[in-house]
C-alpha cells in the first residue's frame, strides 16, 4: 500500500526544485563571465573543486559518513555523466553555437528523462506531466528562436549540446536509485568528486589559465562551483528523491525563463516580447507538470514523510 505524499514533506520538496532551479538559471550569468577567461574542461575542473571543498566541509560539521555501498555506482555514474562530461561538453558547446540553439538542444534532457525514467525505473508518466512538458518545449523552442543569432549553428556545437543532453537525462536516472541508501549530501558530494577526477587531464590549463584570468572570472568560477553546483545539485537530489525523475526535469524547464529575467536585471539585456511569451509559456507548462490530481500518492522510489501512529493504527 502506498503512504500518501504529506503536504510537508511537497512543500519541502518543492521549494528544494526552486532554489536548485534559481542557482542553476543564475550559472549562466556566471559562465559567461567565467567563460571568457577559462576553457570549457579547465572552468568545469575549476567548478568542480570549488564545489568539492564546500560539500567536503559540510559534511565534517554534519560528519556525514561514506554513501553505502549499494549506492556506489549510481553516484559514479551519474558523477561521470553529470558532472563530469556534461559540464565540459556544454561549456564547449556554449563556444560553438549561440546561447539560443544551445538551450534548444539541451532541453531535450527532461525528455530523455522522462523516456529513460519510465524505461529503467519504471516511472509514472501521466498525462499532466507529458501535456506540461509539451507547453514548456514550446516556450524553450520560442526562448531559444528568439536568442538565435543570425550566424549558422556550428555543427560540432550541436553534437556537443545533444551529448550534453544525453549525459544530463543519463545522469539523472542513474543518481535516482542510488538516494534510496543514501542522502542528498553524499550522492552529491560523492557525484561531485567522480566528476572532479574525469576532469583532472585539465588541471594543467586550469593551472595557467588561473594565472592569467581576471579576479571577477575567477570569482565567478568560485561561485558556479559552491553555489549551483554544492548547494544547487544538493537540493536538486533531495527533491528527486521525493518524487520522480520525469517530474523533476520538467521542473528544469523553468531555467529558460529565469534566465532571461536574471539577463535583463544584471546584464541590461532588455527581452523581446517573443522571448518574453516563450519564458511564459516555460513556467506555465512547469506549473501543469507540477500539479497532482487529487488524492495522489507518492510514486515508487519517492521517500515519503513517516505519519504519526494513531492508536487506532494499533489494533488493525
Amino acid at each position: 500500500m502506498r503512504t500518501p505524499l504529506s503536504r510537508r514533506t511537497g512543500l519541502r520538496a518543492a521549494g528544494a526544485a526552486a532554489v536548485t532551479v534559481v542557482l542553476w538559471a543564475s550559472a549562466f550569468v556566471s559562465i559567461r563571465s567565467a567563460g571568457a577567461a577559462y576553457s570549457p574542461g579547465a572552468l568545469a575542473l575549476g567548478r568542480l573543486l570549488a564545489g568539492a571543498v564546500a560539500l567536503g566541509a559540510i559534511c565534517l560539521v554534519r560528519r556525514e559518513g561514506r554513501p553505502p555501498r549499494a549506492a556506489w555506482r549510481g553516484i559514479a555514474v551519474s558523477g561521470v555523466l553529470w558532472f563530469g562530461f556534461y559540464m565540459v561538453a556544454l561549456n564547449w558547446g556554449e563556444q560553438q553555437v549561440d546561447a539560443g540553439t544551445a538551450a534548444l538542444i539541451v532541453n531535450l534532457g527532461p525528455i530523455l528523462i522522462a523516456l529513460l525514467g519510465a524505461r529503467l525505473l519504471g516511472d509514472a508518466v501521466p498525462p499532466r506531466l507529458l501535456a506540461g512538458m509539451a507547453v514548456s518545449f514550446a516556450g524553450a523552442v520560442t526562448v531559444g528562436l528568439s536568442m538565435s543569432g543570425e550566424g549558422g549553428a556550428s555543427v560540432l556545437g550541436v553534437v556537443l549540446c545533444l551529448l550534453a543532453a544525453v549525459a544530463y537525462a543519463g545522469g539523472v536516472v542513474a543518481q535516482k536509485p542510488a538516494l534510496a541508501t543514501a542522502s542528498a549530501l553524499q550522492v552529491t558530494t560523492y557525484g561531485c568528486l567522480a566528476g572532479a577526477v574525469v576532469c583532472l587531464p585539465f588541471a594543467g590549463q586550469l593551472v595557467r589559465e588561473a594565472a592569467d584570468a581576471p579576479v571577477s572570472a575567477t570569482l565567478n568560477m568560485v561561485y558556479l562551483g559552491v553555489f549551483p553546483t554544492a548547494l544547487a545539485f544538493t537540493t536538486w537530489a533531495y527533491a528527486l528523491a521525493r518524487t520522480t525523475a520525469g517530474r523533476m526535469g520538467a521542473t528544469t524547464y523553468a531555467v529558460p525563463a529565469l534566465v532571461v529575467g536574471m539577463s535583463w536585471l544584471v546584464l541590461g539585456e532588455v527581452p523581446g516580447p517573443l522571448t518574453l511569451a516563450g519564458g511564459a509559456l516555460c513556467l506555465a507548462g512547469v506549473a501543469v507538470s507540477r500539479s497532482r490530481a487529487a488524492g495522489r500518492t507518492v510514486a515508487r522510489g519517492a521517500v515519503p514523510e513517516p505519519r504519526p501512529k494513531r492508536a487506532a493504527d494499533s489494533v488493525r
